[in-house]
Protein backbone atom coordinates (compact mmCIF):
# COMPACT_ATOMS: atom_id res chain seq x y z
CA UNK A 1 0.00 0.00 0.00
CA UNK A 2 1.36 3.39 -0.96
CA UNK A 3 1.37 5.53 2.19
CA UNK A 4 3.32 8.42 0.72
CA UNK A 5 1.54 11.75 1.13
CA UNK A 6 0.91 13.85 -1.96
CA UNK A 7 0.14 17.49 -1.35
CA UNK A 8 -1.30 20.21 -3.51
CA UNK A 9 0.68 23.19 -2.26
CA UNK A 10 3.85 24.00 -4.18
CA UNK A 11 7.26 24.78 -2.67
CA UNK A 12 6.86 28.39 -3.87
CA UNK A 13 3.53 28.70 -2.00
CA UNK A 14 5.05 27.24 1.16
CA UNK A 15 8.04 29.60 0.91
CA UNK A 16 5.66 32.52 0.50
CA UNK A 17 3.73 31.46 3.60
CA UNK A 18 6.95 31.18 5.61
CA UNK A 19 8.04 34.63 4.48
CA UNK A 20 4.66 36.10 5.43
CA UNK A 21 4.80 34.49 8.87
CA UNK A 22 8.35 35.76 9.43
CA UNK A 23 7.38 39.31 8.41
CA UNK A 24 4.33 39.21 10.68
CA UNK A 25 6.40 38.03 13.64
CA UNK A 26 8.95 40.80 13.11
CA UNK A 27 6.18 43.38 12.90
CA UNK A 28 4.61 42.16 16.14
CA UNK A 29 8.00 42.15 17.84
CA UNK A 30 8.74 45.75 16.88
CA UNK A 31 5.28 46.85 17.97
CA UNK A 32 5.81 45.11 21.29
CA UNK A 33 9.16 46.85 21.79
CA UNK A 34 7.51 50.20 21.19
CA UNK A 35 4.75 49.44 23.66
CA UNK A 36 7.26 48.27 26.25
CA UNK A 37 9.28 51.45 25.97
CA UNK A 38 6.17 53.57 26.27
CA UNK A 39 5.36 51.81 29.54
CA UNK A 40 8.84 51.94 31.00
CA UNK A 41 10.76 54.96 29.71
CA UNK A 42 10.58 58.33 31.50
CA UNK A 43 9.04 61.37 29.87
CA UNK A 44 12.39 62.68 28.64
CA UNK A 45 13.00 59.49 26.73
CA UNK A 46 9.56 59.76 25.17
CA UNK A 47 10.56 63.16 23.80
CA UNK A 48 13.57 61.54 22.17
CA UNK A 49 11.35 58.79 20.88
CA UNK A 50 9.07 61.33 19.25
CA UNK A 51 12.15 62.95 17.69
CA UNK A 52 13.12 59.61 16.18
CA UNK A 53 16.46 59.25 17.96
CA UNK A 54 15.54 55.93 19.59
CA UNK A 55 14.11 54.29 16.48
CA UNK A 56 17.35 52.40 15.84
CA UNK A 57 16.74 50.51 19.10
CA UNK A 58 13.12 49.85 18.36
CA UNK A 59 13.64 48.47 14.88
CA UNK A 60 17.09 46.96 15.17
CA UNK A 61 17.63 48.09 11.56
CA UNK A 62 17.99 51.23 9.47
CA UNK A 63 15.56 53.88 10.67
CA UNK A 64 12.56 53.48 8.38
CA UNK A 65 8.89 53.25 9.19
CA UNK A 66 7.60 49.71 8.98
CA UNK A 67 4.55 49.36 6.72
CA UNK A 68 1.58 48.17 8.67
CA UNK A 69 2.72 49.55 12.05
CA UNK A 70 0.26 51.88 13.77
CA UNK A 71 0.91 55.53 13.04
CA UNK A 72 -0.27 56.37 16.55
CA UNK A 73 1.56 54.36 19.21
CA UNK A 74 -1.53 54.55 21.39
CA UNK A 75 -3.25 52.28 18.88
CA UNK A 76 -0.93 49.38 19.69
CA UNK A 77 -3.11 46.63 21.13
CA UNK A 78 -2.27 45.23 24.57
CA UNK A 79 -0.03 42.19 24.57
CA UNK A 80 -1.88 38.91 24.22
CA UNK A 81 -0.35 35.45 24.34
CA UNK A 82 3.47 35.22 24.28
CA UNK A 83 5.05 35.87 20.92
CA UNK A 84 7.08 32.86 19.74
CA UNK A 85 10.00 35.13 18.88
CA UNK A 86 10.46 36.39 22.45
CA UNK A 87 9.03 33.56 24.55
CA UNK A 88 11.13 32.50 27.54
CA UNK A 89 10.82 28.73 27.94
CA UNK A 90 10.49 26.89 31.22
CA UNK A 91 13.79 26.13 32.89
CA UNK A 92 13.85 24.03 36.05
CA UNK A 93 16.78 22.85 38.14
CA UNK A 94 17.25 19.97 40.53
CA UNK A 95 18.51 20.81 44.02
CA UNK A 96 19.52 19.11 47.22
CA UNK A 97 15.80 18.98 48.09
CA UNK A 98 14.87 17.12 44.89
CA UNK A 99 13.43 13.67 45.58
CA UNK A 100 15.10 10.99 43.47
CA UNK A 101 12.47 8.34 42.95
CA UNK A 102 13.53 4.72 43.26
CA UNK A 103 12.50 1.36 41.91
CA UNK A 104 9.41 1.37 44.10
CA UNK A 105 7.96 4.18 41.96
CA UNK A 106 5.98 2.55 39.16
CA UNK A 107 6.86 4.54 36.02
CA UNK A 108 10.36 4.17 34.69
CA UNK A 109 10.75 7.89 34.00
CA UNK A 110 9.17 10.78 35.89
CA UNK A 111 9.46 14.44 36.77
CA UNK A 112 7.50 16.87 38.97
CA UNK A 113 8.23 20.57 38.50
CA UNK A 114 7.20 23.63 40.49
CA UNK A 115 6.62 25.90 37.51
CA UNK A 116 6.89 29.31 39.16
CA UNK A 117 9.87 28.41 41.35
CA UNK A 118 11.63 26.68 38.46
CA UNK A 119 12.60 23.72 40.63
CA UNK A 120 12.50 19.98 40.08
CA UNK A 121 10.69 18.57 43.09
CA UNK A 122 11.00 14.89 42.14
CA UNK A 123 12.54 12.95 39.29
CA UNK A 124 13.43 9.52 37.97
CA UNK A 125 15.81 9.45 34.98
CA UNK A 126 14.16 12.70 33.96
CA UNK A 127 16.84 13.73 31.46
CA UNK A 128 17.10 10.35 29.72
CA UNK A 129 15.66 10.28 26.21
CA UNK A 130 12.66 8.00 25.70
CA UNK A 131 10.07 7.60 22.98
CA UNK A 132 7.32 10.14 23.83
CA UNK A 133 4.54 8.22 22.06
CA UNK A 134 1.43 10.39 21.62
CA UNK A 135 2.69 13.01 24.06
CA UNK A 136 4.37 14.09 20.81
CA UNK A 137 1.03 15.61 19.83
CA UNK A 138 1.50 18.38 22.43
CA UNK A 139 4.26 19.75 20.21
CA UNK A 140 2.12 19.04 17.14
CA UNK A 141 -0.60 21.17 18.72
CA UNK A 142 1.75 24.02 19.61
CA UNK A 143 3.58 24.05 16.27
CA UNK A 144 0.38 24.02 14.24
CA UNK A 145 -1.23 26.71 16.42
CA UNK A 146 1.69 29.04 15.72
CA UNK A 147 1.46 28.45 11.97
CA UNK A 148 -2.30 28.49 11.32
CA UNK A 149 -4.36 31.64 11.80
CA UNK A 150 -7.81 30.77 10.42
CA UNK A 151 -9.27 28.09 12.68
CA UNK A 152 -12.54 28.09 10.76
CA UNK A 153 -10.93 27.08 7.47
CA UNK A 154 -11.19 23.45 6.40
CA UNK A 155 -8.60 20.71 6.36
CA UNK A 156 -8.84 17.47 4.41
CA UNK A 157 -8.58 13.88 5.59
CA UNK A 158 -6.92 12.56 2.44
CA UNK A 159 -6.89 8.88 1.44
CA UNK A 160 -3.12 8.96 2.02
CA UNK A 161 -3.66 10.09 5.61
CA UNK A 162 -6.19 7.35 6.25
CA UNK A 163 -3.86 4.76 4.72
CA UNK A 164 -0.96 5.96 6.88
CA UNK A 165 -3.05 5.61 10.05
CA UNK A 166 -4.34 2.15 9.15
CA UNK A 167 -0.93 0.90 8.04
CA UNK A 168 0.66 2.04 11.32
CA UNK A 169 -2.26 1.08 13.57
CA UNK A 170 -2.62 4.64 14.85
CA UNK A 171 -5.29 5.84 17.25
CA UNK A 172 -7.89 7.87 15.38
CA UNK A 173 -10.49 10.48 16.26
CA UNK A 174 -13.06 9.08 13.81
CA UNK A 175 -12.87 11.39 10.78
CA UNK A 176 -13.58 9.68 7.46
CA UNK A 177 -11.39 9.67 4.39
CA UNK A 178 -12.42 12.60 2.18
CA UNK A 179 -13.98 14.50 5.07
CA UNK A 180 -13.20 18.22 5.36
CA UNK A 181 -13.47 19.18 9.04
CA UNK A 182 -12.67 22.64 10.32
CA UNK A 183 -9.12 23.21 11.47
CA UNK A 184 -10.50 23.96 14.94
CA UNK A 185 -12.05 20.48 15.04
CA UNK A 186 -8.75 18.97 13.88
CA UNK A 187 -6.97 20.51 16.86
CA UNK A 188 -9.41 19.00 19.34
CA UNK A 189 -9.38 15.71 17.44
CA UNK A 190 -5.60 15.62 17.73
CA UNK A 191 -5.53 15.99 21.52
CA UNK A 192 -8.66 14.64 23.19
CA UNK A 193 -8.87 11.21 21.50
CA UNK A 194 -5.25 11.42 20.22
CA UNK A 195 -6.40 11.25 16.62
CA UNK A 196 -3.51 10.63 14.24
CA UNK A 197 -5.59 11.49 11.17
CA UNK A 198 -6.40 14.88 12.70
CA UNK A 199 -2.72 15.51 13.50
CA UNK A 200 -1.63 14.63 9.95
CA UNK A 201 -4.30 16.88 8.46
CA UNK A 202 -3.06 19.72 10.69
CA UNK A 203 0.46 19.08 9.43
CA UNK A 204 -0.81 19.47 5.85
CA UNK A 205 -2.58 22.72 6.70
CA UNK A 206 0.38 24.18 8.58
CA UNK A 207 3.29 23.20 6.34
CA UNK A 208 2.03 21.51 3.18
CA UNK A 209 3.39 18.09 4.07
CA UNK A 210 4.10 15.85 7.03
CA UNK A 211 7.83 16.05 6.37
CA UNK A 212 7.91 19.85 6.25
CA UNK A 213 5.81 20.03 9.41
CA UNK A 214 8.20 17.76 11.33
CA UNK A 215 10.98 20.18 10.41
CA UNK A 216 8.93 22.95 12.04
CA UNK A 217 8.40 20.77 15.11
CA UNK A 218 12.13 20.22 15.51
CA UNK A 219 12.78 23.91 15.00
CA UNK A 220 10.29 24.65 17.79
CA UNK A 221 11.85 22.02 20.05
CA UNK A 222 15.23 23.72 19.62
CA UNK A 223 13.74 27.17 20.23
CA UNK A 224 12.44 25.89 23.56
CA UNK A 225 15.95 24.76 24.52
CA UNK A 226 15.17 21.04 24.53
CA UNK A 227 17.29 18.18 23.21
CA UNK A 228 14.18 16.46 21.83
CA UNK A 229 14.02 15.30 18.21
CA UNK A 230 10.97 14.12 16.30
CA UNK A 231 10.52 12.09 13.12
CA UNK A 232 6.72 12.22 12.93
CA UNK A 233 3.88 14.29 14.34
CA UNK A 234 1.80 11.45 15.80
CA UNK A 235 4.22 9.63 18.12
CA UNK A 236 5.04 6.48 16.16
CA UNK A 237 8.12 4.70 17.41
CA UNK A 238 11.46 5.47 15.80
CA UNK A 239 14.92 5.40 17.37
CA UNK A 240 15.22 9.04 16.31
CA UNK A 241 11.86 10.07 17.80
CA UNK A 242 13.11 10.89 21.27
CA UNK A 243 12.35 13.23 24.15
CA UNK A 244 13.09 13.19 27.87
CA UNK A 245 10.27 13.72 30.37
CA UNK A 246 11.99 16.99 31.31
CA UNK A 247 11.88 18.10 27.66
CA UNK A 248 8.20 17.18 27.47
CA UNK A 249 7.53 19.28 30.58
CA UNK A 250 9.11 22.27 28.82
CA UNK A 251 6.97 21.63 25.73
CA UNK A 252 3.79 21.29 27.82
CA UNK A 253 4.51 24.57 29.60
CA UNK A 254 4.91 26.36 26.26
CA UNK A 255 1.64 24.88 25.02
CA UNK A 256 -0.19 25.91 28.19
CA UNK A 257 1.13 29.45 27.74
CA UNK A 258 -0.58 29.63 24.34
CA UNK A 259 -4.22 30.67 24.80
CA UNK A 260 -5.68 28.37 22.18
CA UNK A 261 -3.49 25.38 23.00
CA UNK A 262 -4.40 25.74 26.66
CA UNK A 263 -8.08 25.65 25.78
CA UNK A 264 -7.58 22.44 23.81
CA UNK A 265 -5.47 20.74 26.49
CA UNK A 266 -7.90 21.60 29.28
CA UNK A 267 -11.11 20.48 27.56
CA UNK A 268 -12.70 17.36 29.04
CA UNK A 269 -15.11 16.84 26.14
CA UNK A 270 -15.71 18.27 22.69
CA UNK A 271 -18.50 17.44 20.25
CA UNK A 272 -18.12 17.53 16.48
CA UNK A 273 -21.37 17.41 14.45
CA UNK A 274 -22.05 14.88 11.72
CA UNK A 275 -20.71 15.67 8.27
CA UNK A 276 -21.88 14.92 4.72
CA UNK A 277 -19.70 11.80 4.80
CA UNK A 278 -20.13 10.84 8.46
CA UNK A 279 -23.66 10.36 9.74
CA UNK A 280 -22.84 10.24 13.43
CA UNK A 281 -21.35 13.06 15.51
CA UNK A 282 -17.95 12.61 17.13
CA UNK A 283 -18.05 12.83 20.92
CA UNK A 284 -14.46 13.42 21.99
CA UNK A 285 -13.16 13.00 25.55
CA UNK A 286 -9.88 13.59 27.35
CA UNK A 287 -10.12 10.44 29.44
CA UNK A 288 -6.99 11.14 31.46
CA UNK A 289 -8.50 14.31 32.92
CA UNK A 290 -11.89 12.66 33.48
CA UNK A 291 -10.31 9.66 35.23
CA UNK A 292 -7.74 11.43 37.38
CA UNK A 293 -9.86 14.32 38.64
CA UNK A 294 -11.75 12.17 41.14
CA UNK A 295 -8.48 10.88 42.60
CA UNK A 296 -6.50 14.10 42.90
CA UNK A 297 -5.36 15.05 46.43
CA UNK A 298 -7.61 17.51 48.24
CA UNK A 299 -7.01 21.04 47.01
CA UNK A 300 -5.19 19.94 43.85
CA UNK A 301 -6.86 20.61 40.51
CA UNK A 302 -5.87 18.95 37.26
CA UNK A 303 -5.89 21.57 34.50
CA UNK A 304 -4.70 19.86 31.34
CA UNK A 305 -3.15 16.63 30.12
CA UNK A 306 -2.10 14.46 27.19
CA UNK A 307 -1.41 10.74 27.27
CA UNK A 308 0.51 8.34 25.09
CA UNK A 309 1.16 4.66 24.63
CA UNK A 310 3.40 2.49 22.52
CA UNK A 311 5.11 -0.73 23.55
CA UNK A 312 8.55 0.92 23.60
CA UNK A 313 7.54 3.59 26.13
CA UNK A 314 4.62 2.04 28.00
CA UNK A 315 1.86 4.29 29.26
CA UNK A 316 2.90 7.95 29.29
CA UNK A 317 1.25 11.15 30.43
CA UNK A 318 2.03 14.84 30.75
CA UNK A 319 -0.22 16.80 33.08
CA UNK A 320 -0.55 20.34 34.41
CA UNK A 321 -2.08 21.03 37.84
CA UNK A 322 -2.79 23.82 40.32
CA UNK A 323 -2.14 23.44 44.04
CA UNK A 324 -4.17 24.67 47.02
CA UNK A 325 -2.19 27.93 47.17
CA UNK A 326 -2.47 28.55 43.44
CA UNK A 327 1.00 27.24 42.59
CA UNK A 328 1.36 25.50 39.24
CA UNK A 329 2.95 22.11 38.70
CA UNK A 330 3.87 19.93 35.73
CA UNK A 331 4.14 16.16 35.98
CA UNK A 332 5.40 13.91 33.17
CA UNK A 333 5.86 10.15 33.35
CA UNK A 334 6.78 7.41 30.89
CA UNK A 335 7.11 3.62 30.89
CA UNK A 336 4.08 3.17 33.12
CA UNK A 337 2.59 -0.26 33.68
CA UNK A 338 -0.92 0.52 32.46
CA UNK A 339 -3.51 3.28 32.18
CA UNK A 340 -4.47 3.32 35.84
CA UNK A 341 -0.93 2.79 37.20
CA UNK A 342 0.12 5.80 35.09
CA UNK A 343 -2.73 7.87 36.53
CA UNK A 344 -1.91 6.92 40.09
CA UNK A 345 1.76 7.73 39.57
CA UNK A 346 0.65 11.29 38.79
CA UNK A 347 -1.61 11.29 41.84
CA UNK A 348 1.27 10.13 44.02
CA UNK A 349 3.55 12.89 42.78
CA UNK A 350 0.89 15.55 43.27
CA UNK A 351 0.38 14.30 46.82
CA UNK A 352 3.92 15.50 47.53
CA UNK A 353 2.82 19.13 47.10
CA UNK A 354 -0.81 18.98 48.14
CA UNK A 355 -0.21 19.54 51.84
CA UNK A 356 -2.51 16.63 52.61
Amino acid sequence: MDTQHHFKTTEEERASRRAQRTAARKQRQRARRRAMLLRTLPAAALVLLAAGELLWFLSGETVTEEPGLPADLNEIPPAGEPDPESYVPLSAQASSATVHLGEDFGSGYAILIDVEAGTVLAEKDAWTSVSPASMTKILTLLTAAEQIENLDASGVITPEITAYCLENDCSMAGFWSGEEPSIRDLFYGTILPSGAEAALALADCAAGSHEAFVELMNEKARELGTSAHFTNCVGLYSPDNRCSVYDMAVILKAAMDNDFCRDVLTQKTYDIPASPLREDPLLLSNWFIRRIEDHMPEGMEILGAKTGYIIESGNCAASFARGPDGSLYICVTAMGGGIWPCIFDHVALYEMVSGA
